[in-house]
């Protein structure tokens, strides 16, 4: 079986291909897109996910398509859906550090570090904390309490905040998808860690920002297009909500003149959660090693992706 894998990832995994797999290195993009036509696996990632997409939409011969990341929004599902395709995400490779940027966006948004940064870049010696809510005994809904929503509860629990997660069954005492909206006013940080799909679509509206507590946080760590930005900058200017942490929004890079660079009360990461560690290339490496083996085996395989679903 011919394999199209990244060139960065071949002194990592290739002592530990198994028999029957044929790799075939790429450095580039024109290298993927030259060799992927009749390619039965790939592995094909790209900074830009666009051009992820451009190659895995060529091969039209996958059977196994491997991707490091966890949101799957840059390929066209529906294609692979037909061609037979299985598709494998990385969810859990960047959890640990997606969780720990989304507990440092909160640390930050109530103690405003984001203005005591500021402060100290001016010399200023203040006579007084520009923030002052403790995360002890507040309250957050964490939408998509999947493998880093998780995790996010988890080290929220350690801070005395009490954490409700959502997810599609309800399962384990959380809320499901019909259920959070009438509970907006409950919390003081709300925090979104589902995947991207088309039932996630500005899930973030006027509504749901007018449902919020005036002084909630909203918190990004999944994808832009999942809060209506104009909503949000409204919302904002009018001082409805107390501010949002950003981590994605939409497009990506936001353009410089962008008004959601401006808007009162956002602390911007840049999509850098996942970024934030040392270890992604290594744990994907070996996930797709793990994948590998059950792959040439016919056995079951770890993070397949419900097509459908859209994770």
């Amino acid at each position: 079986m011919k394999a199209v894998l990244p060139a960065l990832a071949r002194p990592l995994i290739e002592s530990g291909l198994p028999d029957g797999i044929e790799p075939h290195w790429f450095a580039s993009r024109e290298e993927a897109m030259a060799l992927i036509a009749d390619a039965d696996i790939g592995w094909v990632d790209m900074q830009r996910p666009g051009w992820t997409g451009e190659i895995a939409a060529a091969g039209t011969r996958l059977k196994w398509l491997s991707t490091i990341y966890a949101g799957i929004d840059g390929f066209d599902t529906a294609l692979l859906r037909e061609r037979g395709t299985i598709l494998t995400n990385g969810t859990g490779i960047n959890a640990i550090a997606v969780a720990e940027y989304a507990v440092m966006g909160m640390l930050a948004a109530a103690k405003r570090f984001d203005q005591v940064v500021r402060m100290a870049d001016r010399r200023e010696w203040p006579g007084d904390a520009p923030g002052k809510v403790e995360l002890f005994e507040t309250r957050a809904l964490v939408i998509g309490y999947g493998t880093i929503g998780r995790m996010v509860g988890d080290r929220l629990a350690a801070f005395g905040v009490a954490v409700t997660g959502v997810t599609r069954s309800g399962r384990s005492a959380t809320l499901t998808p019909d259920q959070w909206r009438a509970r907006l006013g409950d919390f003081d940080w709300i925090i979104l860690a589902a995947p991207s799909t088309d039932a996630t679509a500005a899930m973030i509206g006027a509504d749901e920002l007018a449902a919020m507590k005036p002084g909630a946080w909203l918190v990004n760590i999944a994808r832009g297009d999942m809060v209506d930005q104009p909503a949000l900058i409204e919302a904002l200017e009018q001082r409805r909500i107390a501010g949002a942490f950003l981590d994605v929004v939409t497009p990506e890079p936001l353009p410089a003149d962008h008004p959601l660079w401006t808007a009162p009360n956002v602390i911007h990461s840049m999509h850098l959660s996942g970024r934030s560690q040392t270890k992604m290339f290594m744990r994907a490496a070996s996930l797709f090693l793990e994948n590998a083996r059950a792959f040439v085996a016919g056995a079951p395989m770890k993070n397949v992706v419900d097509l459908d679903a859209g994770y």
